[in-house]
């Protein structure tokens, strides 16, 4: 027994010395999301008239009050969001608004959907809409087997229908809230001005 629990003590050791590259897990999870919120941000931006048109109608759109300054906190946050993780600038309080930008989003846009973000007709998570989506694209491939290349429409990778549930949004709230508690890591601005200039 002694020599068991000697040999599990030294596998430990020998894997606490991986922490001296902690910092690559928040830096991975910083790197993750820079693009996500840049495309998402900079798309609104591109467009403010028609992201603050899909804010404020209610028929085609989201229906939110006060559209107008809805879509700019939404889209700077974005934006900005995207620029201080990529750094590791103020981390912990960016992560903030952006996980209220992911509830926002996954309330308003993504929870009539279900969970999944991609459709499956089967699973714990498949749903009556998801079901019918898998229908509905088995029948799009028979008809581009029957009259396309099907082979080198595929040769790229399958079809798939996107369902656009709350699966993502959550995700990317789960990475934030880590961010959140964990901060950016050693491979960050606020890590060196921490060290340099001590906690507040």
């Amino acid at each position: 027994m002694e020599k068991i629990l000697s040999l599990a003590c030294k596998a430990q050791s020998r894997l606490n010395q991986t922490r001296r590259l902690d910092f690559l897990a928040p830096l991975a999870l910083r790197l993750y999301l820079v693009p996500i919120f840049w495309m998402a941000g900079t798309k609104k931006l591109g467009d403010m008239e028609s992201t603050i048109g899909w804010f404020g109608n209610p028929d085609w759109g989201l229906g939110l009050p006060f559209p107008e300054l809805l879509a700019w906190l939404a889209t700077l946050t974005e934006v900005v969001g995207a620029a201080a993780l990529l750094i590791g600038l103020g981390v912990r309080w960016i992560s903030l608004p952006l996980m209220f930008t992911m509830i926002i989003a996954a309330i308003t846009v993504h929870l009539k959907n279900g969970w999944l973000a991609i459709a499956e007709g089967s699973g714990f998570f498949a749903s009556e809409r998801t079901v019918g989506a898998i229908e509905r694209l088995d029948r799009a491939k028979d008809i581009l087997r029957e009259h396309g290349n099907y082979s080198w429409l595929t040769e790229n990778g399958s079809f798939v229908i996107l369902n656009n549930g709350i699966e993502f949004a959550a995700t990317y709230f789960i990475m934030l809230f880590v961010l959140f508690f964990y901060g950016p890591g050693k491979a960050s601005l606020d890590y060196f001005i921490e060290k340099r200039y001590g906690r507040c």
